[in-house]
């Protein structure tokens, strides 16, 4: 069990530095901008194409966490995003820039997938929730931190962040590759470990996972939740400067800092909540979340309808906090719906859902906003999807029989 939680405690670092690495560059627009010249649409490119080369590939990510061994592919993945980050510094041309940013596509794609399967392996269901939840609130803390990119790049120029960072992660990896190790590897703690690596085919695991309607439910849940989390964050800063008359900064701050704040004591509470309860509900890692998106349906619509800051701000935190109970659970849901041999492929496959329809819900309601739509209309869309996800959520519930046979997996 301290190997177990060792593990976790790692992979947070790393998971910390996965989304700082991700996120900083667009916290340095102005350096980046003076030094390599671009239009606003390029800059926005940038991130644009590392979430399409990043979603593409993450269902094959996944198939090579659960091909092959997880530890090495995430300690290779670490190797290999660092070593862009720092390729990053160098680059002076637009056309270099883009490209390091879809390799780091490339190679981000491998971290996450791999990464939460290492930890369902290695937890049973009386901690999964919980471990998944801690190593999710580094993923958060490493967004919250991308910030420092910015300020770096005041100071040194834009490129210094990417030198210290790369430096950093080739560091981690030395001891991700010295300690990591998978769980079918190690004298087994409880819980069944992963089938052999070399009965794992592409298209087994496809046929296996759209095999079952529990998992096609379960990628709809996701796929809708991440749709409506995508048009409250992504329109909470535009509602809260025009309905109050924030500025553009405190409007930003307000919105980011308070639904993040909320979102890490969720993953945490929501994750420790489902172990406990999974003592004597097996499937506890669904009820949880689904309490969660009870709560968080009429929050967003507190948030988009009052009056008052304050009210408007504990609504929206409520929703981060409620909903964050989604994501301390997603892997444990999965362990439940799918072959414990296509964990990683399943990850894979959900986050490639998430980010297409996350990134089609951003574009649409900039679309709604240029054809005068008033903002509400896009967090009733939230609301009402939050709705259809709890209904999807519930519909996934396993037979009893079933439930207690993942159980054990």
């Amino acid at each position: 069990m301290l190997r177990a939680w060792l593990t976790v405690a790692l992979l947070w670092f790393v998971g910390c530095l996965n989304y700082l690495d991700r996120v900083m560059i667009t916290t340095m627009r102005q350096s980046l901008v003076e030094a390599i010249p671009m239009t606003d649409a390029q800059f926005g490119l940038l991130t644009t194409v590392f979430l399409f080369v990043y979603a593409v590939l993450s269902p094959f990510a996944g198939f090579l966490a659960d091909r092959f061994n997880r530890s090495r592919v995430i300690v290779f993945s670490l190797i290999a995003w660092s070593a862009i980050t720092w390729l990053t510094a160098h680059a002076t041309t637009y056309a270099g820039l883009l490209t390091t940013r879809a390799l780091m596509g490339v190679s981000e794609a491998c971290y996450i997938p791999a990464a939460l399967a290492l930890i369902a392996d290695y937890h049973g269901v009386k901690t999964r929730s919980l471990a998944n939840g801690a190593h999710l609130s580094g993923v958060m803390v490493g967004a919250g931190l991308g910030g420092v990119g910015g300020w770096i790049a005041e100071r040194h120029g834009w490129a210094q962040a990417f030198v210290w960072f790369g430096q950093l992660g080739i560091v981690l990896a030395v001891a991700a590759a010295l300690y990591l190790r998978d769980r079918r590897a190690v004298a087994p703690a409880g819980g069944a470990a992963a089938a052999p690596a070399e009965k794992v085919r592409l298209g087994e695991a496809m046929r296996s996972l759209f095999g079952r309607p529990q998992f096609v439910m379960a990628l709809c849940y996701w796929g809708l939740l991440g749709a409506s989390s995508w048009a409250v964050v992504g329109w909470m800063p535009t509602y809260l400067n025009e309905r109050f008359n924030l500025t553009q900064g405190a409007a930003g701050l307000s919105a980011t800092g308070w639904y993040q704040g909320a979102a890490l004591v969720g993953v945490i509470f929501g994750g420790a909540w489902a172990d406990w309860w999974s003592r004597t509900r097996p499937h506890a890692p669904m009820l949880v979340p689904l309490i969660g998106l009870c709560i968080a349906a009429p929050a967003i619509l507190v948030a988009a309808s009052s009056g008052t800051f304050a009210v408007a701000i504990a609504g929206l935190a409520l929703f981060g906090l409620t909903k964050a109970f989604t994501d301390a659970n997603m892997m444990p849901i999965l362990t439940l719906v799918a072959d414990p041999r296509y964990r990683a492929t399943g990850y894979g496959v959900l986050n490639l859902c998430a980010c297409i329809v996350g990134g089609a819900t951003i574009y649409a309601g900039g679309a709604l906003r240029d054809a005068k739509v008033n903002v509400n209309t896009i967090f009733l869309f939230g609301s009402a999807s939050v709705v259809v996800c709890a209904v999807l959520l519930y519909l996934v519930l396993p037979r009893r029989s079933a439930t207690a046979t993942s159980s054990r997996s």
